[in-house]
């Protein structure tokens, strides 16, 4: 209980400082750009009614989850197949290094295009960035498979479906959800910046609608609010990643006390 709390302390003490801080700062502001912070917290339940989140942030996640999962899906599977054949990763490298350099937001015009301006392209843009640290992290971890456990399972007969799942997969897990850490905080970037073109709803639309409309109170509440969502979904992720992960971190752990 005692490791519990002290764990907590830990997480909730900067975020406490940075708060605190930020009171202190923009107490007694007149400043219409940098309202108080009390302003904000009181403005908060005013603006963000259960309707509106049912209207923007709902849809934002599910966007979010939506171009995620794709980028994941994707991601993973042309990983496996770039990292496990040379002459694959060969001819696929140069287009990959081509398209990884050009940032997504450049491509909602022509996405737009394609998708039009409803949800799809949306969820597009996201795929579109998350996808890349997950399938270079997916290769790096593939090539990087241990030989003499490639070549036990081999001389086992574990070949197929098994060896993908038990062998290749399994130890490049670790690279895989490094790749799907980073695609995180890469989407919710791309989120907003898609919410930001031709919408009627998000998070994006949201924080732009009330700048345009001066109301700044009203636009750091959703920038507030962002930063929440990003917070509660980087536990969350914390939190699969341990269940998954649970043989990796042991086997840290116990590598560390020996």
């Amino acid at each position: 209980m005692r490791a519990v709390l002290l764990r907590v302390g830990y997480v909730l003490a900067l975020p406490a400082v940075l708060v605190a801080l930020w009171w202190l700062a923009s107490d007694g502001s007149t400043n219409v750009y940098w309202p108080p912070l009390r302003t904000i917290l009181k403005t908060f339940p005013d603006v963000w009614t259960g309707q509106r989140l049912r209207e923007d942030l709902l849809r934002s996640v599910l966007r979010l989850l939506a171009g995620y999962a794709s980028a994941a899906v994707v991601g993973v599977a042309l990983g496996t197949v770039i990292g496990s054949y040379r002459r694959v990763r060969a001819v696929c490298e140069p287009v990959l290094e081509f398209l990884r350099a050009v940032p997504p937001p450049v491509l909602v015009p022509v996405i737009m295009l394609f998708a039009g301006i409803g949800d799809a392209m949306k969820i597009v843009v996201i795929a579109s960035g998350c996808v890349w640290p997950i399938l270079l992290n997916t290769v790096e971890g593939v090539r990087a498979v241990d030989p003499v456990m490639a070549e036990t399972a081999r001389s086992y007969g574990i070949t197929g479906p098994a060896r993908l799942r038990t062998l290749v997969l399994r130890s490049a897990s670790p690279q895989i959800f490094a790749g799907l850490r980073q695609a995180l905080s890469i989407g919710i970037i791309l989120m907003v910046i898609s919410e930001m073109f031709a919408a009627s709803n998000g998070l994006g639309f949201s924080i732009v609608q009330f700048q345009r409309e001066f109301a700044i109170p009203d636009m750091w509440t959703g920038i507030l609010l962002l930063g929440l969502l990003g917070f509660a979904l980087s536990v969350v992720f914390q939190v699969v990643e341990r269940r998954v992960l649970g043989w990796y971190h042991g086997l840290r752990a116990s590598t560390r006390r020996s």
